[in-house]
């Protein structure tokens, strides 16, 4: 480099340092980085696994440029995933309870309401607290609802103490003060309802997590499962080897046993079968998509779940409404599980951002699924899947030849199924 031209240059370095800094001072940070142009705003009803995950990752992959706001009604995230080891006794509700802070931080705005309704045409989310919103792409992921008008009896005033606690929070505080206050020979039924329903491991690990309870403090206590399907749902030689193994003598299965009525007064179930009597009525109803989805429009299948574009979880009832989780018409063997709907909030995140910047969204998604079960208060087993999205069929399939079972129940897997709730609330939480 010559004389004359390092001189340039260090002056016009000089002159770049000085502008820096006045530009600095002005902005009141260290740098000033370019101002983007934002590109929309995303409402999202929920703030579950699916909705909290959408809403982060909308913000975070779009650079902040599309304005997300997150209307849920509850204060805190209270996983439903790990909840029965509150029943068992071995966690207390604080452990799967996160703020919502971390959301904040990516600039979600969290707003605590309640949604009253969804005006397609015109793009706005009418509120209980505060004034109608407008957006420009609505996600809706309200987890599911309950038909308890299928079961006889199953009024209001049952519901009162005939739990199901298959949404974490109040029930199933309650539900465990029940087990806490029934005698040490009692009876407590959980009834398990026909697939589809939210998490399908989850009744049987139920099962176990009472039956662990029953085993340290109330040894002649039994656990009556009634299951409407033909045999166990997920994991199934897995879970029954640990009841015969850990609660020989305290749970009795029970397949192709639908419960038809209930008897709060008399604390019955009524089956095809027999009526029956117990100490705690655990009757686990039907389930469809959440009522916010039902009220919107968006149910297309069996009056019960929302048909979705699997590349985009766009809804197939109304376009620019997309559709997360449970409320979902499942693809071929994908469960409806807390890791699910967190893979669908991703994809929804990524195909929204392509779609509100005028690009085509990812053609081949591929997203994975793992479920942990607890048999015990230390001892876990797992399933997991790869799902792929197959153009030719135009949903998402499983990988033939992925995931797999656990070959056996061991406190590693225990431990490995603990870490994936740390990971997987950091992840959806901030």
């Amino acid at each position: 480099m010559s004389q004359f031209t390092r001189r340039k240059f260090i002056k016009a370095a000089a002159a770049g340092a000085a502008a820096s800094a006045a530009s600095s001072v002005i902005l009141g940070c260290t740098a000033a980085p370019e101002a983007r142009k934002p590109v929309g705003r995303v409402i999202v009803i929920g703030g579950g696994y699916g909705g909290a995950t959408a809403s982060k990752y909308l913000r975070m992959w779009s650079e902040g440029t599309i304005e997300v706001f997150m209307i849920e009604r509850s204060t805190e995230f209270v996983s439903c995933p790990i909840s029965n080891l509150v029943l068992g006794g071995s966690k207390q509700m604080g452990d799967i309870t996160r703020g919502y802070a971390g959301l904040r931080g990516y600039g979600v705005q969290v707003i605590r309401d309640e949604v009253t309704g969804i005006n397609v045409e015109k793009k706005r989310v009418g509120l209980k607290r505060i004034e109608d919103l407008p957006f420009d792409r609505l996600i809706v992921s309200p987890g599911v609802d309950f038909m308890h008008d299928q079961i006889e009896g199953y009024n209001t005033e049952a519901q009162k103490t005939l739990l199901h606690a298959w949404k974490a929070g109040p029930e199933t505080t309650a539900l465990r003060q029940q087990l806490e206050t029934m005698r040490d020979g009692g009876v407590y039924i959980l009834s398990i309802p026909k697939a589809p329903y939210r998490c399908p491991p989850g009744p049987y690990e139920r099962a176990c997590q009472v039956a662990w309870y029953f085993k340290q403090a109330k040894p002649r206590s039994k656990v009556l499962v009634l299951d409407a399907n033909e045999d166990v749902v997920s994991k199934g030689p897995l879970f029954k080897a640990a009841w015969r193994d850990l609660y020989g003598g305290i749970v009795d299965y029970r397949n192709n046993n639908d419960v038809k009525a209930v008897d709060a007064h008399a604390m019955t179930v009524k089956t095809d079968f027999d009526t029956i009597k117990g100490d705690v009525l655990n009757v686990l109803p039907p389930m469809r998509a959440g009522d916010v989805a039902r009220t919107a429009g968006l149910v297309t299948a069996n009056n019960r779940w929302c048909g979705v574009d699997w590349l985009t979880l766009e809804s197939l009832a109304h376009k620019g409404i997309h559709v997360l989780g449970d409320s979902t018409l499942s693809a071929p063997a994908m469960p409806k599980s807390g890791h699910m709907a967190n893979q669908h909030g991703k994809i929804a995140a990524a195909a929204i951002i392509e779609i509100m910047n005028g690009r085509q969204p990812n053609p081949q998604p591929v997203i994975t699924n793992t479920c942990y079960s607890f048999v015990s208060d230390k001892e876990g087993i797992h399933v997991a899947s790869v799902h792929r999205y197959d153009a030719g069929q135009k949903t998402l399939l499983a990988v033939p030849g992925s995931g797999g079972v656990s070959s056996g129940r061991s406190e590693i897997e225990g431990g490995y199924g603990w870490a994936w709730g740390q990971n997987i609330w950091a992840d959806m939480l901030g």
